[in-house]
């Protein structure tokens, strides 16, 4: 899986035995139905994945190299990029030649276009914009004629570069809607889209014209929609697929494959996903420091860990634990904050006392929803949530949603207590801070908003000594663990399978976001 966003699959070429072969389509099961094919409209792999063959960024991560950094950054759309002196003007020279699936030249353009539309600027706007934080220190993008563009910036930002190369900023066409993008996405990519048919399947075929000549080397890629995991499972072992949704198969999944299916490769990575607690803070009871305080001391991290994936899980805050995460808070550091501490049952009756002066105990317990996506890797934990917030006094009831409702549920704050996966694009706090915490952020699920947090955000985002930033970063990670602005319950670890004849294939372990071109992945049967 990719470095630090801890997760997953990026596709490559190295070190591959024999000559990649031409031909065949790649056939992958996938976990359930996207709300739509935008990318940028999207808060989940779920979309990345399928869709992201389609498009190109300016930038983005080495699929060879496991784990990313801003070191592994390689020209896409763009051919070469320079800072200005004062790093407060990022300029891109892009690539010539380049032609949108339906043969339209790729411009500077298209990238003023889609920035723009990322920032709000755009009399167009996106039903859904997860993401426009990421992009709060941009004064401006500039094109400059048809080959240059320019990102003109409040104050130096050294991971902008960082953002641009995640698999969640491709570059969208300037004469297609956002609507359409929806619905029939058309981008400069190896792949082309064909269909997507809601909960039965998406399909891609082969972009006959891509810019990197000779690739892909497969014909076409689909998705059969499959939101049973054992019944995909069995699909897989019996070789109706070439391989497994990346990072969804379970660590007992995995004994199932290697018993059956012997010769399949599989691998488990972090996938910088976070299983995390999410609050309506701005409604009762939730609105209430003591019960949220009493929910993050009930905890019993190692618990969720050991019955979901027999221990091969990682405890943290809000960044990729390490050695795979690269910001990660130490081990001591970590332990200080409470409900980290290693003693369970002195955590959880401090947890009663908290609810008891809440006005809640043995006689009146609070009654409480759990809102969660209707799909394994959240119902799971959320049944073991429910269980574990019983020795305090909540009595929760599973509420399921389906994918398509589900972000837009959690934007507009209509739940009162949530169990969510949070997955960071990139392994770099300005993505993490930015996005889930900072007070206008349409991800920011919670509406936690602490103004001197968000100065300490700034302070570390500007900063240029990696030394200096990390310890800003634990402390920032610290406060927002103590302030329960989002528990964090775990990090995952997950498998990904494929068939021995499927070559090309690069498991990244801090994201899974980074690396689902599949222009280099080929089929040896």
């Amino acid at each position: 899986m990719a470095a630090a966003m801890s997760c997953l699959l990026a596709i490559g070429s190295a070190a591959i035995a024999g000559e990649p072969k031409q031909g065949g389509i790649f056939r992958i099961y996938h976990r359930d139905s996207p709300g739509s094919a935008s990318i940028h409209e999207g808060a989940t792999n779920s979309i990345n994945i399928p869709f992201m063959p389609v498009f190109n960024n300016l930038v983005i991560y080495d699929q060879h190299i496991a784990q990313n950094s801003l070191d592994d950054i390689r020209p896409e759309l763009a051919e070469s990029w320079a800072w200005s002196a004062d790093k407060k003007t990022l300029t891109f020279k892009l690539r010539q030649g380049v032609k949108w699936h339906d043969g339209k030249p790729f411009t500077s353009a298209d990238v003023k276009c889609t920035f723009d539309l990322l920032m709000g600027k755009s009399q167009q706007k996106f039903r859904q914009n997860p993401r426009k934080t990421w992009y709060g220190q941009v004064n401006d993008v500039t094109a400059n004629g048809d080959y240059e563009a320019s990102f003109d910036l409040k104050r130096p930002q050294p991971s902008l570069l960082a953002l641009l190369a995640s698999g969640y900023t491709p570059v969208y066409p300037c004469h297609i809607s956002p609507a359409e993008m929806r619905t029939h996405p058309i981008g400069t990519g190896p792949f082309k889209f064909v269909e997507f048919k809601v909960n039965e399947s998406i399909k891609l075929t082969r972009n006959e014209n891509y810019w990197k000549k000779g690739l892909p080397y497969l014909d076409g890629i689909e998705f059969t929609i499959i939101p049973n995991r054992s019944t995909a499972i069995l699909a897989f072992i019996a070789g109706k697929f070439d391989m497994t949704y990346p990072t969804e198969v379970t660590i007992p999944l995995l004994k199932d494959v290697k018993t059956q299916a012997p010769n399949a490769v599989c691998v488990v990575a972090p996938t910088n996903v976070s299983t995390n607690i999410i609050v309506n803070s701005s409604n009762p009871p939730f609105d209430n420091l003591d019960i949220r305080r009493a929910l993050a001391l009930a905890l019993d991290r190692k618990a969720f860990i050991s019955i979901m994936f027999e221990g091969q899980g990682d405890i943290g805050g809000t960044m990729e634990p390490a050695p795979d995460g690269l910001w990660a808070m130490p081990r001591e550091m970590l332990e200080q904050i409470p409900g980290y501490g290693p003693d369970v049952n002195a955590n959880r009756e401090e947890a009663k006392k908290l609810m008891q002066k809440a006005g809640y105990g043995p006689d009146k317990h609070l009654a409480v929803k759990v809102s969660t996506r209707n799909i394994p890797v959240y119902r799971d934990p959320a049944v073991i949530l429910i269980d574990q917030l019983k020795s305090i006094y909540i009595d929760g009831e599973l509420d399921v949603v389906d994918t398509a409702q589900w972000f837009p549920k959690v934007a507009r704050k209509d739940y009162t207590l949530g169990l969510n996966l949070t997955g960071n694009a990139v392994d770099d706090p300005d993505q993490s801070f930015y996005e889930n915490y900072s007070c206008g952020s349409e991800r920011n699920y919670t509406n936690y908003c602490n103004k001197e947090i968000e100065k300490l955000f700034d302070q570390q985002s500007k900063e240029t000594d990696i030394q200096k930033r990390k310890k800003l970063v634990w402390e920032i990670d610290k406060k927002l663990q103590e302030d329960v602005a989002r528990p964090i319950i775990f990090h995952s670890r997950q498998g990904t399978c494929w068939q021995p004849y499927v070559k090309g294939v690069t498991i990244m372990v801090n994201s899974s976001y980074n690396g689902y071109r599949y222009e280099d992945v080929w089929l040896n049967k």
